[in-house]
């Protein structure tokens, strides 16, 4: 009784695998259908790897981008102080080095006007990650849906062809 078990499970597997394919769900392409459901599930793998590689090689891009903006960021605080000191020895002094000062303050000036749009460009890109990342999950749970409907519409179809070969196998027995 125990080996019989076996037996029948694998004949009904195979008795569900010739109606699948009889009902075009599916076709053979001279492959068995866990070849396609390995090929399926490794472009899925391989998409998902591909996906992280990105996702990754975009977060390393933005903290390279927020490590030189923090870089950026100390040197112009390290040269406001040095600004400060020097404006408290010059007004210690009678302005002998108005034109170093003037100069200076232009330097600074123009570090702040290439500090904005990198902070913009930062902003920017964190935005773009979020919402791609957004956009992968809603299609990852789309898949699930459809994946789960698939499954939904093959249990029953095969459910509706036992039933029809139940019903027959009853009527050849009738005619016998």
């Amino acid at each position: 009784m125990t080996t019989q078990k076996p037996i029948l499970e694998q004949q009904k597997s195979q008795m569900q695998i010739r109606m699948m394919k009889n009902s075009g769900v599916i076709s053979n392409y001279n492959e068995s259908p866990l070849l396609r459901d390995d090929k399926d599930e490794e472009m899925s793998r391989s998409a998902l790897a591909m996906f992280r590689a990105k996702e990754e090689e975009i977060e390393k891009k933005k903290m390279e981008v927020r490590d030189k903006v923090h870089a950026h960021l100390g040197r112009v605080e390290e040269a406001t102080k040095r600004l400060a000191e020097i404006r408290e020895e010059l007004e210690a002094l009678t302005d002998p080095t108005g034109k170093e000062v003037s100069m200076v303050r232009k330097k600074i000036d123009t570090v702040n006007r290439e500090l904005k749009p990198l902070g913009l460009n930062c902003q920017k890109k964190e935005r773009e990650y979020k919402e791609v990342l957004e956009a992968f999950n809603e299609k990852s749970k789309e898949k699930a849906q459809l994946v789960s409907k698939l499954k939904e519409l093959v249990s029953e179809s095969e459910k509706l062809r036992m039933k029809k070969l139940d019903e027959l196998s009853k009527n050849v027995e009738i005619l016998s």
